[in-house]
């Protein structure tokens, strides 16, 4: 007969204890586990009636593509720094994902009056093109791309519009081009044809326009894939591995245009106009996750990564890449640091809580000059020379940066309203107006002088 072993009653109360004490610890990133695949809240129908179609226009500070034309810097004329009376609404709307699962996190990318932004509904990727300054819709262009559900099925990589064209990429490798003026498809390619492959959570590095070529990530035989811009055409592939989240950008070196690759593994240099490799560093994270964009400062380039791995500070040149240092300081998921003066600013932290530090190191010897946790876990840009940031609560923040201090000026709370899951979507700022997106919504204040 087997033995009954009892166990005492104050164990069993220690470790409930323990468990409940865990899940209160725990609840936020919990929470945003279980909620960021749905979308929530309002949902209201695609208009039917959409709007006359708008001539090309261009306007003095537009956001063409992923962190903008200026490396995530924009300037607004006449900027409104307080916020203790709100800011203005101009529009908004619910629409940009129809269905549960249709969670969508590209942000918008702006040229003159066309707005062009991703959404999803069912096995369907959408491209919008809404008026910027009134956000009526100009036009909506739908096609099948059946796609996995980790975080929804929705792109994840920002569009970029070139002249009068637009190219979106969705989460399963599909690169569009389309006519900006009335969505009409000129050319489509999947990298998978070409070699590419998926990595967990689908294809997210947004393309890249240098001359003549549209550059992505494609991972596995085709780890880059440079196409002719202009009839989709293959012109180089470049690497094998796991392609990385961080979204591809450039740099010139001497006299070559280099492209830079944070890939599933590290960082590489290619050269634009061949796709040969130039230099290529190793940087491994779990599971090989590397999401920020690499950030330059002259032959310096700064990488992170979370899941306890921290940054980087290299010196590259046209043949090798040297390490400066390797540090902790700063280890982000995946929102984008920036480099002023001679410091580099940054979230530290994993983005599935809004518990974080926002830091200041020293460039050159990676050197902590200050960490805060005033404004939550977030994405942002430089607006003027003020952080515009927005945490994962859709708090938004402006604040003064310097190597002494942050100095939070101004906070909007909750523009989204009570959301469940985490507000991922980095903010944009074109021509005085600054456009937030939350899955289906996507809100425009004014901030400044709309030129």
């Amino acid at each position: 007969m087997k033995k009954i072993i009892k166990i005492p009653l104050i164990i069993i109360a220690v470790i409930l204890i323990v468990l409940l004490a865990a899940t209160i610890i725990f609840w936020e990133s919990i929470s945003i586990f279980r909620s960021n695949d749905a979308v929530g809240g309002l949902i209201t129908a695609v208009p039917e009636n959409q709007g006359s179609l708008i001539p090309i226009t261009y306007g003095d500070a537009d956001w063409p593509q992923w962190r903008g034309s200026n490396d995530a810097r924009a300037y607004v004329e006449d900027f409104v720094t307080d916020w203790s009376e709100g800011l203005e609404k101009i529009w908004e709307v619910h629409y940009l994902c129809q269905g549960a699962a249709a969670a969508t996190w590209s942000a918008p990318v702006i040229q003159g009056q066309h707005l062009v932004v991703t959404g999803r509904r069912d096995s369907s990727e959408i491209v919008f093109c809404l008026n910027a300054q009134t956000g009526s819709l100009i036009w909506e262009r739908a096609y099948e791309a059946p796609a996995q559900t980790s975080y929804g099925t929705g792109a994840r990589a920002t569009p970029v519009i070139d002249e009068d064209r637009v190219y979106t990429f969705d989460r399963s490798g599909n690169l569009h081009c389309r006519n900006l003026i009335d969505g009409r498809l000129i050319w489509k390619q999947s990298v998978n044809d070409a070699g590419g492959e998926e990595h967990i959570w689908g294809h997210s590095s947004s393309p890249l326009i240098i001359a003549d070529k549209v550059i992505v990530n494609g991972g596995g035989s085709a780890r880059t894939i440079a196409y002719d811009k202009r009839s989709g055409k293959i012109y180089w592939k470049s690497g094998t591995g796991f392609a990385g989240y961080a979204a591809i950008t450039s740099m010139l070196i001497e006299d070559i245009t280099v492209v830079v690759i944070f890939h599933g593994s590290g960082l590489a240099g290619l050269n634009a106009e061949t796709g040969e490799e130039l230099w290529n560093r190793e940087w491994l994270t779990n599971s090989e996750i590397n999401c920020t964009t690499p950030v330059i400062s002259g032959n310096k380039i700064f990488i992170t990564s979370s899941y306890g791995k921290g940054g980087e500070l290299l010196e590259v040149s046209k043949s090798e890449a040297e390490v400066l240092w390797t540090g902790k300081g700063i280890a982000s998921h995946h929102t984008d640091p920036f480099i002023i003066d001679g410091y580099i600013y940054g979230y530290s932290g994993m983005s599935v809580q809004n518990r974080g530090s926002f830091k200041c190191l020293d460039l050159l010897t990676g050197e902590e000059q200050w960490s805060s946790n005033e404004i939550g876990w977030g994405t942002g840009l430089i607006v003027n020379d003020l952080l515009f940031s927005m945490d994962i609560k859709g708090n938004l923040y402006l604040v003064r940066m310097s190597p002494e201090k942050l100095e939070l000026l101004s906070t909007l709370p909750k523009v989204f309203g009570k959301i469940r899951g985490a507000a991922w979507t980095m903010p944009v700022v074109a021509n005085g107006l600054a456009y937030l997106r939350f899955k289906q919504q996507l809100i425009c204040y004014r901030i400044g002088m709309n030129r």
